[in-house]
Order: C-alpha cells, then sequence, then structure tokens
C-alpha cells in the first residue's frame, strides 16, 4: 500500500495545497487532473521528495517518512521504490538509448554492466524500441525519447511509477505511442500516478481519477462515476471543457 497523509508545501506565502490524503492500493492506477498552476506536478514530485513537503508522512510499503524529520537514508530508500518520469525525458544527451537505460542499474544497484545491458535491450524490445539501443537522445523523436524515458523508470523495478505529464512535449502525432507503453503498463498490473491532461487515458485506463483544485482533492473515485456523475460542479466545468474539444 502506499499513503499519503497530511501532505502540505507551499513556496513563501503561498500554499500550493494543504492537508492532502491520498491512498494508493497495489495495481491501481491514479490519474490526477487539474487546472495548470493547481499544483498536480508539485504533488508528484513531493511523493519521491524532489520537493521535500512542508508537513504529512509518506508510507510506501513498509517504509513510512515524516516529511518533517526524514532522513537522507529514508529519502534514497522512497526513492528506489518509486521511478519518476519527467516530461521533458531528462535523459542524459552523451548516453545511447540504452546507456540511459542500464546507467542506474549499474549505478544505484551495482549490477554488472553486461547483466544491466542484457536487462536493458529486454525492455527496449518490450517498448518496440530493441533497433534504437545504440541510438543518442539527439536522433529520437521526442515519443522516442519518452519510451526510453519510461524504459529507465522500468529497469529500476520500482513499487510505482510517476509520470508528469509524459505527452505535453510532444506533438499530437507522437502521443499514442508513448500511451500505448502505458495502457500496456497497466495491463501488466504496475501502480502508477499519473498527472496528465488526456482525458481519454484518465477514463479508459485509470483505476481512480483525482481532481486537483485550489489545493485540495475535489473529486476522487472511479473514471465512471466521477466523469458521468461528478460531485464537483468545478470538475464539471472543468471536463466539459475537454469534451467540446
Amino acid at each position: 500500500m502506499i499513503e499519503l497523509k497530511g501532505i502540505r508545501k507551499q513556496f513563501g506565502d503561498h500554499v500550493v495545497f494543504d492537508d492532502i490524503d491520498l491512498t494508493l492500493e497495489r495495481g491501481e492506477i491514479i490519474v490526477i487532473v487539474g487546472p495548470s498552476g493547481t499544483g498536480k506536478s508539485t504533488l508528484l514530485r513531493c511523493i519521491n521528495f524532489l520537493e521535500t513537503p512542508d508537513a504529512g508522512h509518506l508510507t510506501v510499503g513498509d517504509l513510512s517518512l515524516d516529511a518533517t524529520r526524514a532522513t537522507h537514508e529514508q529519502i534514497l530508500a522512497l526513492r528506489r521504490r518509486t521511478a519518476f518520469v519527467f516530461q521533458n525525458y531528462a535523459l542524459f544527451a552523451n548516453k545511447t538509448a540504452l546507456q540511459n537505460i542500464a546507467e542506474g542499474m549499474i549505478v544505484v544497484d551495482g549490477m554488472p554492466k553486461a547483466k544491466a545491458y542484457a536487462r536493458g535491450r529486454e525492455i527496449l524490445e518490450r517498448i518496440g524500441l530493441a533497433d534504437k539501443a545504440d541510438a543518442y537522445p539527439a536522433s529520437l523523436s521526442g515519443g522516442q525519447q519518452q519510451r526510453v524515458a519510461i524504459a529507465r523508470a522500468l529497469a529500476m523495478e520500482p513499487d510505482m511509477l510517476l509520470f508528469d505529464e509524459p505527452t505535453s512535449a510532444l506533438d499530437p502525432e507522437l502521443i499514442g505511442e508513448v500511451l500505448r507503453v502505458m495502457r500496456q503498463l497497466a495491463e501488466e498490473g504496475r501502480t502508477m500516478i499519473v498527472v496528465t491532461h488526456e482525458m481519454g487515458f484518465a477514463r479508459d485506463v485509470s483505476s481512480r481519477v483525482v481532481f486537483l483544485h485550489e489545493g485540495s482533492i475535489e473529486e476522487d473515485g472511479p473514471p465512471g462515476e466521477v466523469f458521468n456523475n461528478p460531485s464537483s460542479e468545478r470538475f464539471r466545468q472543468f471536463v466539459s471543457k475537454y469534451v467540446e474539444q
């Protein structure tokens, strides 16, 4: 189980969100949606301390952290159980696709290079990029780079995958190839939290949809329920804009 309890974050005098509670069971896929600037990405980054929460508790399996007293060792342990996929890919420009994927296994896990490369090639095969193992990021399309970033996350065998707007930097024709990989992960029973504006993905793939607005969770439930009969009028207005498009 993964649990966020009483999570708070502020920058200066601006409180981004306060007292956020969220629980995931293993294999659940939560999609977080909401207007731009409402703190979705910040909340995601707080889960593995890319942003340090100002208050609250986080639990991943048998690991529990108090945000105000978390040690360096606890944060490292948390990051080994989570993997973050950035919207801008964050690949090493001077490393090939295979090297990007193998890096964490070699440096963090101490895996022998040959074994890490073999696993990297297996993952590239799964996501349809076996022929790009020796390609550098500059020679890959945005969609291919994002798939390599997902492969890098998978290589660490995390308890949970965190996706921050994984398709927002892509041209429309490249979005589909990334969403296909994410749907494949969903079918495998991966535990995921996804911040996205892709309402089709939220409706068709997620276990739950969470609507974040003005620092609080206004809607949280199965996609069929929240899309067809939302309790939040603000969420109803938010969704209607995407339906009209």
